[in-house]
């Protein structure tokens, strides 16, 4: 590597400040800071299958363990891993469900920092230069170990003055350089004419051109999920929705030392103790209250930080580019990425309260939606009834515990000992999950003289499940095997690896020419019936475990989730032999869950602040609209009057059904699916009259169960303004007003008159 920088240096490059400070950082490092230490390997191959979740907590009822980690996000996770790759007895316990809490609310991306890098170069910093080396490294290694969940991402950088080009040029290069041979691909300038090419969305005036550098993105629930279960499958014990309750201390050599923990398992609340030699506290924002359990007076670390994120649909940005902006009006950065067919916003990052349910902020989202049209294209119109889900996700930012003197935060992690052993992990990044919990399960092996098979970590180039026979072309044979559909073929091959064929196995028959098997769960998203059956086996427990991590659909789109609900919830009920009662609330569960923490709410609250904006004939046409629905000029539009004007339109409804329909009018539909889509999907079946219950919230904002006209026409303003972009409501009424108009039609004109034909 420093061979490297003295052939830039004879170029004239490393002449500059920054590529100075960078050599002398590479020399640095090859003498005192070896990023890995390569150790012999034992044989990584996984030791048993799935265990049920009964097994994994009948372990826990009755084995005692060397380390009990607390906290099944990224972090905790890879600590389980890693420590039961060193053959330690291991444990794994999540309160929630692996990924419930910020590891499944990020960026999806997998990098280095740029921003981090700048920083080194510009304030001659080592911290930052060695906290990008290790994530580059890292960043390989997550793209290695777990191919089918991650994958390299081009990002463009916008240029939009002349004398930024070197710069910013300069900057990337040295972000290649640091990451050496693990450069995923070389970085490149483009024209203004090639940029826009690659991204026609982009603002064309002013722009100078552009500069591609790469970086990874992952799905990130799915891959907290795969490293929980590559743990397990190695012999941890993990299990979600149990909680720690309290530490258990005993006194050893004139001092407590932890000596396990009290636990409740939230299904059935069943409480009991887990022995362990260590204890890992690896709660992300939640790290002040599992250490306050060992001394009530210890000093606060965590300082947490929201970010809210945002889904657009695809068409904002080209399928396989991403973008970045260094300059936003408060000097914040801001991602815009494509993902999973559909377009991710964001960040914020604002202090925040620590809680199990952060919510996004109308704020929050107008701010995203604000940066965006920034850059974009003015024939883009940026519409807030665009944004299909929103969601926050608490960055646990953290000062070093072990410097007491200093209230600075710190910008990596730290590891720390309490007196009675407790070792906590705090801080850092989805990217570097692997080397922190090396250098946490380090410390436990000190701190609690553990005596593990292999002194260091095995997990850098360790396979994750479903990797191991997984090829880019693999959903071809699913394809061909299965009788899948392609998109859908493709997404199993991407969410599940080698797995994808374990799961197609459960898929249902169609009943139709092609595909054979594989019924979605939604008629825009490849998701299947299967996947859900599949996911129970994945400790799958509520429907929100479902729709948020085993399935992403809540935050791809936060409408098709609610309307998928039921599906869902009845497969996961024939799985876990739920009651009625228990499908209720686990359906009232999850709506409260799309409603609060993924945006739904907040959708609907941004509609009904809009100033009704309506043109005198405008309005008079939407009151005919109305009072054809409302046929008995009540003044307001009931559940009945739906289901009377669906049935006119030829379809079939129970309550529930109409209840999500006028849910659209509330909730803000997104989807982007026409009613002819809804009805065909539907056909003659008699539809669930939860539907039409949701069908009336979508329009009722006083939530009386009524459709007032005002309320209506608040809908029609929102539509024209852009802050919802479709309305089912709306388009039944549509509808059932062409519909009435063409019987008028008929009985104006008699055969008499017309002449009987021509």
């Amino acid at each position: 590597m420093a061979t490297r920088l003295k052939k830039l240096a004879v170029a004239g490059v490393a002449g500059t400040v920054g590529a100075g400070l960078v050599t002398h950082f590479l020399l640095k490092e090859d003498k005192n800071w070896p990023l890995t230490v390569k150790a012999d390997k034992p044989s990584l191959k996984p030791k048993r299958v799935l265990p049920t979740r009964d097994e994994q907590i009948k372990s826990l009822q009755s084995e005692k363990f060397d380390v009990v980690v607390i906290g099944g996000g990224a972090t905790g996770a890879g600590c389980a891993l890693d420590a039961a790759t060193r053959g330690l007895k291991t444990a794994l316990i999540e309160a929630d469900d692996f990924a419930s809490g910020t590891s499944s609310r990020s960026t999806k991306l997998i990098h280095g920092g740029v921003r981090y890098l700048q920083k080194a170069i510009m304030q001659l910093d080592y911290e930052q230069y060695r906290m990008v080396k290790e994530a580059l490294h890292e960043r390989s290694a997550m793209l290695n170990q777990a191919p089918h969940l991650a994958h390299p991402l081009p990002i463009m950088l916008p240029v939009y003055q002349w004398w930024q080009v070197p710069y910013f040029w300069f900057g990337i290069k040295m972000y290649d350089i640091v990451a050496g041979a693990k450069t995923l691909k070389n970085s490149y300038f483009l024209s203004k004419k090639n940029a826009l090419e690659l991204f026609p969305m982009l603002r064309g005036d002013k722009l100078c051109g552009g500069i591609v550098y790469y970086d990874g993105q992952q799905d990130d629930a799915r891959m907290n999920l795969a490293i929980a279960l590559t743990a397990t499958r190695h012999g941890a014990t993990i299990a979600n929705h149990v909680s720690v309750t309290g530490l258990i201390k005993e006194k050893k050599d004139g001092k407590d030392v932890i000596t396990g923990v009290n636990v409740k398992d939230e299904l059935t609340g069943k409480s009991w103790s887990v022995p362990a030699k260590c204890v890992i506290n690896a709660t992300g924002p939640f790290t002040d209250s599992i250490r306050k359990m060992d001394d009530p007076k210890v000093r606060e670390i965590c300082s947490p930080s929201s970010g809210v994120h945002i889904t657009l649909p695809g068409y904002y940005s080209p399928e396989q580019m991403g973008l970045l902006d260094p300059a936003t009006s408060d000097g914040r950065v801001i991602f815009f990425l494509p993902w999973q067919k559909h377009t991710i916003a964001g960040t914020t990052d604002l202090p925040c309260q620590v809680t199990h349910n952060p919510k996004p902020t109308e704020d929050e989202i107008m701010f995203i939606l604000e940066e965006v049209k920034n850059y974009l294209n003015p024939d883009v119109e940026v519409r807030r009834g665009d944004v299909l889900s929103a969601w926050s996700g608490i960055r646990p930012l953290v000062s070093d515990p072990n410097k007491p003197d200093t209230q600075s935060l710190a910008r990596n992690h730290i590891v720390h000992v309490s007196d009675a052993g407790l070792v906590t992990i705090a801080g850092g990044k989805w990217t570097t999950y692997r080397s922190m919990a090396s250098e946490t399960i380090d410390a436990a092996i000190e701190a609690c003289k553990l005596t593990p098979s292999y002194a260091r970590s095995q997990t850098d180039g360790i396979l994750l499940i479903g990797a191991t026979d997984w090829t880019p072309t693999m959903y071809i044979r699913l394809v061909q095997d299965f009788g899948l559909e392609c998109e859908v073929a493709q997404h199993l091959s991407k969410s599940y690896g080698d797995r994808a064929f374990a799961v197609a196995k459960m898929a249902s028959l169609t009943g139709k020419r092609w595909p054979i098997i594989g019924k979605k769960l939604h008629p825009e998203f490849p998701y299947i019936d299967a996947e859900v059956r599949y996911g129970v086996r994945e400790y799958a427990i509520t429907a929100i475990d479902m729709i948020a991590r085993r399935l992403r659909l809540a935050f791809l789109n936060v409408q098709a989730a609610q309307e998928a609900l039921p599906d869902i919830v009845a497969i996961m009920a024939e799985e876990l032999g739920w009651s009625e009662d228990e499908k209720k609330r686990q359906m009232k569960l999850a709506t409260e869950f799309l409603q609060n923490e993924m945006g739904q709410s907040v959708n609907r609250a941004s509609r009904d602040k809009i100033p009704i904006n309506l043109s005198k004939e405008e309005i008079q046409l939407y009151i005919k609209r109305f009072q054809i629905i409302d046929k008995d000029r009540k003044g307001y539009v009931s559940i009945n009057d739906i289901r009377r004007s669906l049935k006119a339109l030829g379809i079939k409804l129970d309550d529930n059904e109409i209840h999500t329909l006028l849910n659209d009018i509330n909730a803000t539909y997104n989807g982007q699916m026409e009613l002819s889509d809804y009805l065909q999907q539907h056909g003659e079946k008699e539809v669930a009259g939860e539907e039409l219950h949701e069908i009336l919230k979508e329009i009722d904002t006083n939530m009386n169960g009524q459709v007032e006209l005002d309320e209506y026409l608040q809908m029609m303003s929102a539509i024209k303004s852009g802050h919802v972009t479709y309305s089912r409501f709306a388009r039944m009424a549509e509808l059932e007003e062409i519909k009435h108009e063409s019987e008028m039609l008929k009985k104006k004109i008699t055969v008499e008159r017309s002449g009987g034909g021509l």
